[in-house]
């Protein structure tokens, strides 16, 4: 009867109690490296908190646009810092051991945000769509109620899949390894380690990707396709050039994304990469981009880099004032 009963006795999930964060092969002075991350952060952190500050305290930047952009800096300010304190921490203070659950957590955090980065780029480029294709329309197409269902519905969306995503994860034994080939919690690395079968977590990893990178990627080319027709049909060189220029600091935001995170997934399907060349590729993917979209909006944003001057101003006048 015992022995019947162990026949058809449900095997137990093995969740091991931490995992180990394996990090860089053999690199030189690689402390260097974590430090310069370290740098990225505090000018990401800055960066986008002084864009939300602006955006918040100028009742002119309170337009759908803007909100835009506030939750691509609230997704650039939390996916570094869901990923790069944590880095640090793990490496240049050698804690590589993560318990199971804030593996979960920081694995959730940082593909949350990274894709919620994507999404938001292409509310953006939506925006710009609908600005240069149908201008008359614009005011009752995109309202700031319109941009807030969106932006809700990106949150839900993104939810939507990676909550699965995550909890799939949960359902796997690791009985053989528990030493993650990466840099933080990489979905990718963690259910390969698996003893069971993980088919369905090879199958979300394909759709989180294709939802949350390829398909929005190719939305934002499509609607560039359109908007190229559009400024054809604009009759002088002065007109298209003016209505591109509201387009730059999109379009080169959508390049750092877009260029450095497609370019690491071809060449992992092409050839297989150096462990330490993909670290470094996805690594730098995740944390320059929240670093330089504030930068760009700044530098190539009118109406923001008007209101940076008339800030400053302001705060030297007041400094002056209080020396005197």
């Amino acid at each position: 009867m015992d022995s019947l009963n162990s026949t058809h006795s449900v095997p137990s999930i093995v969740h091991p109690p931490f995992f180990f964060i394996n990090g860089f092969y053999n690199i030189l002075h690689v402390k260097y490296y974590y430090i310069f991350l370290l740098f990225v952060f505090v000018v990401t952190v800055l960066g986008n908190s002084f864009v939300m500050f602006i955006i918040c305290t100028e009742r002119s930047f309170h337009t759908p646009k803007y909100l835009a952009l506030f939750n691509l800096a609230v997704a650039d300010l939390c996916e570094s810092t869901a990923l790069i304190p944590n880095l640090i921490k793990t490496f240049l203070f050698d804690s590589q051991y993560i318990s199971f659950d804030a593996c979960m957590a920081n694995m959730f955090f940082v593909f949350f945000f990274s894709f919620m980065e994507s999404l938001t780029l292409t509310v953006l480029s939506y925006d710009r769509f609908v600005a240069i294709c149908l201008p008359l329309r614009y005011h009752t197409i995109i309202t700031s109620r319109k941009m807030a269902v969106m932006i809700i519905g990106l949150w839900t969306y993104n939810s939507a899949l990676l909550i699965p995503t995550i909890a799939l994860i949960t359902r796997l034994s690791f009985c053989k390894s528990i030493v993650v080939d990466s840099y933080f919690c990489d979905h990718g690395p963690i259910f390969r380690l698996a003893c069971n079968n993980n088919y369905p977590n090879y199958v979300m990893a394909h759709v989180n990707t294709i939802f949350s990178l390829y398909i929005p990627f190719v939305l934002i080319l499509l609607s560039y396709v359109f908007i190229t027709r559009a400024l054809f049909k604009i009759a002088t060189w002065e007109g298209r050039l003016k209505a591109l220029k509201t387009c730059s600091s999109h379009l080169i935001l959508v390049a750092v994304y877009y260029l450095p995170i497609i370019g690491t997934y071809i060449a992992a399907l092409t050839f297989t990469l150096h462990p330490n060349a993909r670290i470094i590729n996805t690594s730098l993917s995740y944390a320059i981009p929240p670093m330089l979209n504030p930068i760009i909006y700044v530098l190539n944003t009118a109406e923001i880099k008007e209101c940076t001057k008339k800030l400053f101003k302001r705060n030297k006048v007041t400094a002056t004032e209080t020396i005197k």
